[in-house]
């Protein structure tokens, strides 16, 4: 990762806080782009005549690309400029947000979401790598606070569709958040060049890539992260389906709802105890959590005592992705872009598979089943994280 200690009269402190505040913004922007795809799939049946079969290929279209170019992004990153990556990745995936709004059919819809995810590649695979060297004393803080904006714009998105809808055209909706990346990338473009603890990431060799690939705590993360996305990933497609008479007709959709509200406060709190206790302890007691309100939220509770159980497993589930990100890259901060870039292809594939697993489930035995099998992922990161607790301990570098 290159870069140049800030030369200007401003304060590192005060060039720390806006470049954390460019990065919260992006990646707030970004997760109201990604879930606002969900909600026009409606209403590109009506707008294009578009089949189902067809409307399938909404998901992967973004999704293609976005794994191609975080990959990408974490490979080179230390030999391209950091200023210039993530401005292209924000201006990019703004103009391509914007540029949906001018659909004229479906074809141009999925090209344009395939440019969306594929600059949402570079900036998501860059944003996080600079937020760990600003912030390289307390990475877990910044990372769970990184994801709670996820978290705020994935719950924004689905709102600002409305809003167009209710003003006459979903187009508008990509108009607006098209726009609102502007000021994120004249932002970019006014401030210094970060300045950053140590010299940032070290050239990507395959001796490198050998040796990191090989140290416990990564492989904590990447067993870990596959687990709890596919977790995510299953309710995320399927937990509707599992609401529907078994909760008054009123709440199924917001049952959804309640569990991703629930990631704001759970990431921030998981920010907060990060600070206090040990990586590989609040992951164990996260993963607990998550487990027992799994098995009340699916064994026990009924009618609209699920939502407490939904809003359980929401708030536990929330702070893994960021502590076990943190957790690894601890032990080779040098490397954090490669790192952080296969955080993201590991939890995209365990966001994909899961659910498709699932679907073959829920065909021959019911939604029921395979809902209760989600405790199965739950108890093995119980496992891995209490392993990790007692045989490798805190992160050490090397």
């Amino acid at each position: 990762m290159e870069h140049a200690h800030d030369t200007t009269n401003t304060s590192t402190t005060d060039t720390r806080r806006w470049w954390t505040l460019v990065i919260f913004a992006y990646v707030a922007l970004e997760g109201a782009s990604l879930q606002m795809r969900g909600s026009v799939v409606p209403v590109l049946r009506e707008s294009f005549g578009t089949p189902d079969w067809l409307l399938g290929l909404v998901a992967p279209a973004g999704t293609v690309g976005f794994l191609v170019f975080v990959a990408l992004t974490g490979i080179i990153a230390s030999r391209v400029n950091t200023r210039r990556l993530i401005l292209l990745g924000i201006a990019g995936t703004g103009a391509s947000v914007f540029i949906v709004g001018f659909t004229p059919s479906f074809a141009f819809f999925l090209a344009a979401l395939f440019a969306r995810g594929s600059f949402g590649g570079v900036g998501r695979g860059i944003d996080r790598p600079l937020l760990s060297h600003l912030h390289s004393g307390d990475r877990g803080k910044w990372f769970s606070y990184y994801d709670a904006m996820w978290a705020v714009g994935a719950t924004i998105g689905p709102l600002v569709v409305t809003a167009a809808l209710w003003l006459g055209d979903w187009r508008f909706a990509y108009y607006m958040l098209g726009v609102a990346f502007l000021p994120v990338v004249l932002l970019v473009w006014w401030l210094p060049t970060p300045s950053i603890d140590g010299k940032g990431d070290d050239t990507l060799t395959f001796d490198e890539i050998k040796r990191v690939g090989q140290r416990p705590e990564v492989l904590v993360m990447i067993a870990g992260i596959l687990m709890t996305t596919g977790v995510e990933g299953a309710l995320f497609t399927w937990l509707t389906t599992f609401a529907e008479g078994r909760i008054p007709t009123s709440f199924v959709t917001a049952s959804l709802s309640v569990l991703l509200v629930a990631y704001i406060p759970g990431r921030f709190v998981a920010g907060v105890l990060s600070d206090r206790i040990g990586p590989v302890e609040l992951i164990s007691g996260l993963a607990i959590l998550c487990l027992v309100s799994t098995v009340y939220t699916f064994f026990v509770a009924s009618g609209v005592g699920m939502l407490v159980g939904l809003f359980g497993i929401g708030f536990s589930l929330s702070g893994q992705f960021p502590t076990l990100l943190a957790y690894s890259i601890e032990a080779a901060p040098e490397h954090s872009a490669p790192i952080n870039s296969l955080s993201l292809v590991v939890s995209t594939l365990g966001i994909a598979g899961v659910p498709a697993l699932l679907g073959f489930v829920i065909s021959d035995a019911g939604i029921e089943l395979a809902m209760q099998l989600l405790v199965i992922p739950l108890v093995a990161l119980v496992g891995v994280s209490v392993i990790a607790w007692v045989r490798i301990g805190a992160p050490t570098e090397r």
